[in-house]
C-alpha cells in the first residue's frame, strides 16, 4: 500500500473515532461522574495496550525520557480528559468538539514560541477569528455575553492536547508509535488512580449499556485512535497533521444529531464556521513557508 494512503487512512480513523468520543462522553456522563468516566475509560485503554504489547517486544523507555513521558501522560491524557469530561457536563457534544478542536491554533502558537516557527499576519488574524467563533457558540446568554465554565474547561482541554502533540514529537523520533502511545496512556492512567476509589460502586449502579459505552471509549477513541494518530504524527509534521482536526466537529455534529438528537443551534453554526475558517486560514496562509523536515511526508502536495 502507498505510504501516503496508509497515513491518510490512519488520520481518517483517528478523526472518526475522536468525533464519536465527544458523543460517547455525553452518553457516559448520564451514568458516571467525569472522574469515574476518565479512570474507567483509560484503565480499559491501558489493559488493551498491555494485552497487545504482551504479544510484541516493546522497549522500556530510557531513564532520561521518563520525565517527558510522565509530563505528556499528565497533560495529554489526565488533564485533557478530566477537563473535557467536566466541560461536557454543561456543553453539548457538537459545541464541545468545535471548542476542543481549536487545537491546531494552539499548536501553531506553541510552534512559534517553542520551535521558533514563523507566523504571518494571516495567522494572527486566524487566531482572533477562531476565538471569536468560540465565544459565539459558548454564550449562555447573548445579551449578557457570559461565557460558561464548561467552555473554559474545554479550552483547557484544547491547550492540553496541543502541548501533548508538541512534547510527544521528539519521542516519536526515537520510539515506535505503539511504544509512545503505551507510555503516555499508562502514565496518564497512573495519574488517574485517585479517581478509582468509587469506581466499583459506579459500575454497580450504572446501566450496562452506559458501561459498554465507556469501554468503547477506552478501546476505540482511546487506545486505537491514539495509536493511529501517533503513527501519522511519526510520519508527518505536527502542524500539518493537526490541521486535519478541523474535520472532527463536522463529524461530531452528525453523530450527535443521530445518537443524542442534539440539534445544532444557529449560534453553533455561526461560531463553528468562524472556527473552521480560522483553522483553515491558519494552516494555509498563516504560516511562513518552510522546508519539510527530513523523513517527513508532505500530504499537501
Amino acid at each position: 500500500m502507498n505510504k501516503s494512503w496508509l497515513i491518510i487512512g490512519s488520520i481518517a480513523t483517528t478523526l472518526l473515532l475522536w468525533a464519536s468520543a465527544f458523543v460517547g462522553i455525553r452518553a457516559g456522563l448520564e451514568a458516571y461522574s467525569p472522574t469515574q468516566l476518565s479512570f474507567l475509560r483509560y484503565a480499559t485503554a491501558s489493559l488493551i495496550l498491555l494485552l497487545f504489547i504482551g504479544r510484541e517486544k516493546i522497549r522500556l523507555p530510557d531513564r532520561k525520557d521518563i520525565p517527558r513521558i510522565m509530563i505528556i501522560g499528565l497533560i495529554g491524557i489526565t488533564i485533557y480528559n478530566v477537563a473535557l469530561n467536566f466541560g461536557e457536563v454543561s456543553v453539548t457534544a457538537g459545541v464541545a468538539s468545535f471548542i476542543v478542536n481549536t487545537v491546531p491554533i494552539f499548536t501553531s502558537i506553541l510552534a512559534v514560541l517553542i520551535l521558533k516557527e514563523k507566523m504571518t499576519y494571516w495567522g494572527w488574524g486566524a487566531i482572533i477569528l477562531s476565538f471569536l467563533g468560540v465565544s459565539i457558540i459558548s454564550l449562555d446568554d447573548i445579551r449578557n455575553m457570559h461565557i460558561s465554565s464548561g467552555t473554559l474547561l474545554l479550552l483547557i482541554a484544547a491547550i492540553s492536547q496541543a502541548i501533548f502533540f508538541v512534547l510527544q514529537k521528539p519521542l516519536l523520533i526515537k520510539y515506535r508509535p505503539i511504544e509512545v502511545t503505551t507510555y503516555a496512556i499508562l502514565a496518564g492512567t497512573l495519574f488517574m488512580l485517585p479517581f478509582s476509589h468509587d469506581i466499583v460502586d459506579g459500575i454497580k449502579h450504572a446501566p450496562t449499556a452506559k458501561t459498554m459505552v465507556v469501554i468503547y471509549l477506552g478501546i476505540f477513541p482511546g487506545a486505537l485512535a491514539y495509536l493511529s494518530w501517533s503513527f501519522a504524527l511519526s510520519k508527518v509534521q505536527a502542524s500539518t497533521v493537526s490541521s486535519f482536526l478541523f474535520l472532527v466537529p463536522l463529524l461530531t455534529l452528525g453523530i450527535a444529531w443521530i445518537w443524542l438528537s442534539e440539534i445544532p443551534t444557529m449560534y453553533t453554526w455561526i461560531g463553528g464556521i468562524l472556527i473552521l475558517a480560522g483553522v483553515v486560514c491558519m494552516n494555509t496562509l498563516g504560516k511562513a513557508k518552510s522546508i519539510p523536515a527530513e523523513g517527513h511526508i508532505n500530504l499537501t502536495k
